[in-house]
């Protein structure tokens, strides 16, 4: 283990942060996160950096991809699979080693090169699915790296966000101390042995864990960016999956700081002196549809009338105590990717009526559908209340909705698994939140057909050919302002199909104590914990 560090006064001068993620468990340290953004947020970007990453120093303005452990790149002019990243000079591992181009491609090979000894499919599923033209990795002097894509690809820098640094050193040492002559067996050890003492180049360092109760990370003095070391000594994250106990915990001291309060408890949280902040995500509270053969979502009109049947605003002012924003696509107007969809997504519960009986459902014979969802987790906000709440809705709409709750994780990794997967159980639309920030995240995973499991998450085998050629469009325009327009024909186009069931759009409720201070709420999933202090 890494030795705990204390404040330049001693134990007694520390500061400590902790906080209640909604999380069940920690997510992985091994620097491919699992449980979401969540994970992302809590074990990723703190301990971690990619070579882009993103800025959330503003709570005003969206948060856009900057360099991180790359200067800056360039698509190569004469092709355009090719890209050029200069790396950032002087960059140190935790544990003193360098970061250099063979850093680079060691990461890039641990998730794509299945013959590289450090290759982990563990790790492949969160990561390959969120780059997936990424082809290969090759190191062209110390500070340099040519990255190479499957096809052109616009998004690559974005993309890259996703894939964190991990100290191939480190790693080294653990695999040639594992015993046995299995080199897979050997590399797997080698993994979780890292995942207890992690290595990352990231503004926070892992000093104690313990799975499923506790992580405990403290500040990196030696950050690259002298303007993000931590203000505070000590972070410490604790799984707090129910929305009541990370209140209590709260309420009760145990906690600084929780993700997703009860909203039943807002009034008290003010009234006690606590602070809430919220600022609207680039996020999506959906029910994903199968589109397979038999899948009652095949009839526009049911997934239409669906959309139609839905009153987000009192879902927002009741249950949620307004923390949401009603999704009318998976942009808002303002949007540079909203476009201009024809069809209209608010609540109209005659017209939803009108659509279900052109589609042969009427009050005398219901639509029965199951939907896959999960009690807590990354940005799902309180998945069973607002559930239940549509399931009432919708059976005003001659829709019978049936509830398959299983664990987020589960959930999580049943999403790459598609519609057509026993995981599904039976299910015919899945209950999973997206991120909104990069075209790829938002659009191109759910929308490209190419994209079917296993390859992302187009859990449902969407197959439409408008969308694929608007995709092609998008990714193959290197002028921002030219690939936003292809990216709003794209988003209209979905809105128009009725792609998904768009509910609502997450406020990142966040309660802490009065003791916090600095902290940015940023229009992001992410969070800069660097900046914070304790009173």
């Amino acid at each position: 283990m890494v030795a705990a560090l204390s404040g330049p006064g001693g134990a007694s001068a520390e500061t400590v942060l902790r906080i209640g993620m909604t999380a069940a468990d920690i997510p992985r340290t091994l620097g491919q996160p699992d449980q979401g953004f969540e994970g992302n947020r809590f074990t990723g970007v703190t301990m971690y950096d990619g070579l882009t990453m993103w800025d959330l120093s503003s709570a005003d303005k969206p948060s856009v991809v900057i360099p991180g452990l790359a200067t800056e790149w360039k698509v190569e002019d004469s092709d355009k699979t090719k890209w050029i990243f200069k790396l950032r000079p002087g960059v140190k591992f935790h544990d003193g080693s360098d970061f250099n181009a063979d850093a680079v491609v060691w990461n890039v090979d641990k998730v794509l090169k299945q013959g590289a000894p450090q290759f982990d499919a563990s790790q492949v599923g969160v990561t390959a699915s969120r780059m997936p033209t990424l082809a290969s990795a090759r190191k062209i002097d110390d500070l340099t790296v040519e990255l190479t894509t499957t096809e052109p690809d616009s998004f690559l820098p974005i993309n890259l966000t996703n894939l964190f640094m991990a100290s191939p050193a480190k790693w080294q040492k653990f695999y040639d101390a594992a015993s046995g002559t299995d080199a897979k067996a050997k590399s797997q050890a080698a993994w979780e042995a890292f995942a207890r003492d992690a290595s990352g180049t990231g503004p926070w360092k892992m000093a104690s864990f313990t799975p499923r109760e506790r992580l405990e990370l403290v500040k990196n003095d030696n950050y690259w960016d002298k303007a993000r070391i931590p203000h505070v000594d000590r972070m410490v994250l604790l799984p707090m999956p129910e929305a009541n106990a990370r209140t209590a915990a709260l309420l009760s001291g145990q906690v600084e700081w929780v993700e997703a309060p009860a909203p039943d408890a807002l009034p008290e949280i003010k009234q006690r002196g606590f602070a809430l902040y919220t600022n609207e995500e680039p996020h999506v509270w959906p029910w994903q549809f199968s589109r397979v053969e038999g899948s009652p979502w095949n009839d526009i009109r049911v997934r239409k009338a669906a959309n139609l049947c839905v009153d987000r605003e009192g879902l927002k002012d009741g249950l949620l105590a307004g923390l949401m924003v009603p999704a009318t696509g998976t942009f808002e107007p303002g949007h540079p990717w909203r476009g201009n969809p024809t069809f209209e997504i608010k609540y109209d519960k005659e017209a939803a009526q009108k659509l279900m009986r052109e589609a042969g459902y009427g009050p005398n014979k219901h639509l029965a559908v199951k939907v896959q969802t999960s009690a807590s987790g990354s940005g799902q906000m309180l998945p069973l209340p607002m559930n239940e709440y549509l399931q009432q809705a919708l059976a005003e709409c001659y829709f019978d909705v049936q509830l398959d709750v299983i664990e987020w994780n589960t959930l999580f990794t049943n999403w790459r698994r598609g519609a057509k997967d026993p995981s599904a159980n039976g299910a015919n639309a899945t209950n999973v939140t997206y991120a909104a920030m990069d075209p790829f995240f938002a659009l191109v995973r759910f929308l490209q057909s190419s994209m079917a499991p296993p390859k992302s998450n187009n859990w449902g085998y969407i197959n439409n050919p408008k969308f694929d050629a608007l995709v092609t469009k998008a990714r193959q325009t290197f002028d921002p302002a030219e690939r936003d327009k292809a990216l709003a024909e794209l988003h209209a186009a979905s809105v128009d199909d009725a792609a998904f069931l768009y509910v609502a759009h997450d406020v990142a409720p966040r309660a802490m104590s009065p003791k916090v201070k600095n902290f940015v709420q940023p229009k992001s999933w992410f969070v800069d914990f660097s900046p914070i202090a304790m009173q």
